[in-house]
């Protein structure tokens, strides 16, 4: 099956598209990636998203006009790495709102204008059947992570370094569920951090390269450790309405009397110290940890983590750490099609496993058929 994975995380720094080719294996699927892009946003769309992102309170005219112009950038993403026939599109949408512990998740970007742009049918709206089912509805990739990752010699630990960082914890015992979790800011601080300081000139922290040229506040560290998030027992979800722009502002005496290098040494220290913590807290010290996501280019991050833990990328499973979480949501959209439950109940909290997504189909039968015949004898 030929499908095409997209993703839009908490960095917001554009859209993550990957084309890929899932065929059936032992126990999974094996997965070839064909071509994979990240479309930056256009600076007016990027400046509306976080407009519309809390603490600020949009109309609905404005989120609706946004959920569109979302949709169309979407079906460009797609559209820009499209090759030969493609089965279906698997899209998250953007997170616009998640707070896990009423639980209630919302995300945006049309699949109708996805489906409208490509002509292929698109699965999408995956964490709301989670929610239902009284889970949080995030993480969603820890069924992807076992698929992918597990190891029958040895704990594994797959680390997603987005602008969040979540864990999923998969013990060498086969038979044990899976438990995930975010452990609280990757990415998100660091960067909110560079673009105030830098007037917006900046978006990140290029390579780790001003953290590796500061020292880390122990005072402020301190301060930002004690969000009682850090303390509190998994499951859990948090997002940019918990380590956004409004707890650096929270934090804002703490920090203005750094550097910009010290600043961003404390803060990285800070998302590696919180990572590790909550590892050894929760039973997953002494794990391998297979890293992924946009923070894997932070060469300060990454040495951080590897001072207390062994860690790989999951290049080493032949997975672009880039591309993984767009190649996990177009498995998680064939595990929708094929109306196989992929929520995972130790990682969420819900009450039992649901099909997770919705679709927008194109030729239903015909796609149905397809599927079951491909993987009529799988195992998977």
């Amino acid at each position: 099956m030929r499908a095409i994975g997209l993703m839009s995380g908490t960095s917001l720094d554009g859209i993550d598209a990957a084309l890929v080719e899932l065929s059936s294996r032992a126990h999974g699927y094996a997965v070839e990636t064909l071509a994979f892009r990240t479309l930056p946003f256009e600076a007016g769309l990027r400046e509306r998203i976080v407009a519309a992102l809390p603490p600020y309170a949009p109309e609905p005219r404005a989120v609706a006009l946004l959920d569109a112009a979302l949709g169309r950038a979407f079906g460009e993403a797609a559209a820009s790495v499209a090759s030969g026939e493609v089965d279906f599109i698997a899209s998250p949408g953007l997170t616009l709102y998640h707070d896990g512990s009423v639980p209630v998740s919302a995300q945006i970007g049309d699949p109708y204008a996805i489906r409208e742009r490509t002509g292929v049918t698109v699965v999408f709206d995956f964490r709301r059947a989670d929610v239902a089912a009284g889970g949080q509805g995030a993480p969603l990739v820890p069924y992807v992570d076992r698929l992918l990752f597990a190891d029958a010699t040895r704990d594994v630990v797959a680390l997603n370094l987005g602008g969040i960082a979540n864990v999923t914890v998969l013990a060498k015992n086969a038979g044990s569920a899976p438990r995930a979790w975010d452990t609280g800011p990757g990415n998100m601080l660091i960067d909110a951090f560079v673009r105030r300081r830098s007037g917006g000139t900046r978006a990140f922290d290029a390579g780790g390269m001003l953290a590796a040229r500061g020292r880390v506040s122990e005072d402020a560290l301190q301060a930002l450790q004690a969000d009682p998030y850090f303390r509190q027992a998994p499951p859990k979800s948090t997002g940019r309405e918990r380590f956004g722009d409004a707890y650096l502002e929270s934090h804002a005496r703490v920090l203005a009397a750094l550097s910009d290098e010290d600043g961003c040494a404390t803060l990285t220290a800070l998302s590696a110290r919180t990572i590790c913590t909550s590892l050894a807290a929760f039973g997953a010290s002494g794990a391998r940890i297979v890293a992924s996501g946009g923070g894997t280019h932070n060469a300060t991050l990454m040495g951080l983590l590897r001072a207390e833990h062994e860690v790989d990328t999951s290049q080493a499973f032949g997975i672009d750490p880039d591309a993984k979480e767009a190649i996990a949501f177009a498995i998680l959209g064939l595990e929708t099609l094929r109306g196989r439950p992929s929520g995972v109940p130790s990682a969420t909290g819900a009450r039992h496993a649901a099909v997770l997504g919705a679709i927008a189909p194109v030729e239903p039968a015909r796609l149905l058929e397809k599927i079951a015949r491909t993987f009529a004898n799988a195992s998977a």
